[in-house]
């Protein structure tokens, strides 16, 4: 199981999770911010739960260029 988390509260815009990883992360036109797709809200915290391991890589891409940290990646 991949799990991956998104603060979107914290997100600045820059975009680099979406140059890294267009499949799961982007940009919302409402108010410029990241979106991880297919995701859950719980208090501020989008997550998406994969069974598919092969998402780990981009998404770790996307997690290592955010400038601000708000995402995270873990593999169980």
């Amino acid at each position: 199981m991949v799990i991956v988390t998104l603060q979107r509260e914290k997100c600045i815009g820059c975009n680099y999770c979406v140059e890294m990883d267009p499949v799961h992360f982007q940009m919302s036109k409402k108010d410029g911010k990241s979106v991880l797709i297919h995701s859950v809200n719980a208090k501020g915290f989008f997550t998406l739960k994969s069974p598919n391991h092969s998402i780990f890589e981009s998404c770790e891409l996307a997690a290592k260029s955010c400038p601000v940290k708000i995402i995270t990646v873990k593999e169980t």
